[in-house]
Order: structure tokens, then sequence, then C-alpha cells
């Protein structure tokens, strides 16, 4: 019976080295995986290729005038921020530098930019009234571009004695000035119609002398400079200057036709 219960005991000291064997084994792997699964390995992000550039130059039709080019080259840089645009002041073009997308978008701005200017005919009529009788009318005629100003001058220049000096010999200083009819007109279109910018200036020397020295001609002088409003084909009075008094006064009238 003794050799039996020791036997016994040693079966189950056994048994529990064997259990504890076990756990140790375990353990280590149990660590292992816990650290595989709190460990995330790197994955590099996809790289996106980059979208392909070209570059093409636009030709402009009707941009004559240095403003014109910088107005729609403004544009196009304001619209494609992401495109390089430069112009070309002697050849009127520009060289657009970005994606198909962004060429297509500029051809397409640049068709609605590029457009030629309109034409009007201004004929100015100016008609003296004198105690409420009209004058014969006189009539002066010229050609505005759209944006730009058109100037008509139609008179002769006199001279001005400045200034002399007498020692050994005689010096006097001539200087000349424009006296005539002068025109000035900028016309703009509106959602209105057209607008119109003009000055008219006359000047006609008098026959009085002034009071100094130097006989200088007296100058008389009228002007008018003012902005409105025109319907094409229709005649519109600007304004009305009296000279010596109201029975003697100035009428000036103007009306715009389009050329093309």
């Amino acid at each position: 019976m003794r050799l039996s219960s020791n036997v016994t005991r040693a079966s189950a000291i056994a048994l529990a080295a064997a259990f504890t064997f076990a756990l140790a084994l375990q353990s280590p792997g149990a660590n292992a995986q816990t650290t595989s699964e709190q460990t995330t390995p790197c994955v590099a992000k996809p790289t996106v290729p980059p979208v392909p550039e070209t570059t093409e130059t636009f030709f402009l039709k009707y941009a004559f005038q240095v403003n014109d080019l910088n107005d729609i080259q403004s544009d196009l840089r304001n619209v494609l921020v992401r495109a390089k645009v430069y112009g070309v002041s002697f050849n009127n073009a520009l060289t657009v530098k970005g994606t198909a997308e962004d060429l297509e978008t500029a051809r397409k701005l640049i068709a609605l930019l590029d457009q030629p200017r309109k034409l009007y005919r201004l004929t100015y009529t100016i008609t003296d009234i004198n105690d409420g009788k009209r004058g014969e009318p006189r009539h002066f005629v010229l050609v505005a571009v759209t944006g730009n100003r058109s100037t008509l001058k139609v008179g002769s220049r006199v001279p001005l004695v400045t200034g002399s000096y007498n020692g050994q010999s005689a010096n006097t200083q001539v200087q000349y000035a424009d006296v005539g009819l002068s025109i000035e007109a900028t016309v703009t279109g509106s959602s209105d119609g057209l607008s119109l910018r003009t000055k008219v200036e006359e000047t006609n020397p008098e026959a009085d002398k002034s009071a100094t020295a130097v006989p200088d001609p007296v100058i008389r002088q009228t002007v008018l400079d003012e902005a409105t409003v025109l319907e094409q084909g229709k005649p519109q009075v600007l304004g009305s200057v009296e000279f010596d008094g109201p029975s003697h006064r100035q009428e000036i009238e103007v009306v715009a036709e389009p050329v093309r």
C-alpha cells in the first residue's frame, strides 16, 4: 500500500510539471501573436503621375494696341490659374503652357475676346442762332473706333509774341497757338446704347488787342466737355453756348451711325 501511494504522488508531480511546461511553451507564441496584431506594416501610397503639359501659341487678329493684348492676357491668367501665359506684343501673340484642358479653355476665351472693334461715323452740326433765326449749319464728320479717342481739328496757327530783347540787336520770341475748331470723341458700348465722351473747343482771335506792351492778340474760346448716351441714327443736342447775351448763341448737335 505504501508503494502505491508513492507512485500516485509521483504521477501527480509529473503531471503538474508537464502542465507548467506546456504553459511556458504557449506563452511566447501568445506574445508573438499579440505583437503581430499590434504592429501595422507601413504600406507606401501609390504615386499619382503628373498631368502632361504642352505649349501652344495663339496669334491675335484684332489686338492692334498693346492694351488689347494686355487685357486678354490678364483675363487668361485669372481664369487659368495653373497655366502659364506669356504675351508677345510685336507679334500680337499669346503663348500658353498647360494641360490639354487649359489649352482648350484658352482657345475658347481668345475666340470670344479677340473681336473686331466697331466703327461709328459721328456727324457734329454747329449752328449759330441770332435773335431766334438759325444760320447756315456747319457739319463736321469723323470716324471713331470704340474705345479709342478720335480728334478732328480745323483752323490755323496764329503767331504770339511772348517776349523781346532790345540790346545791340533786336530779338523777338514768337510762339504759335492753334485757333479754330477742335473735336475730340471717345465712343464706348454700354447696355443702354452708345456712350460718348466728347469735347468741342472753338477759339477765334478777336480784333481788339490786349492792353499789354507786347501786341498779343485776344483769343475768344468756347469749350463744351461732357459725356452722354446716344441712340444710333438719332440726332442729339449736346449743348448750347451764348455769345454776347441770349440773342446770340451756338447749338452743337451730334448723330452716330454704325459703319461696321
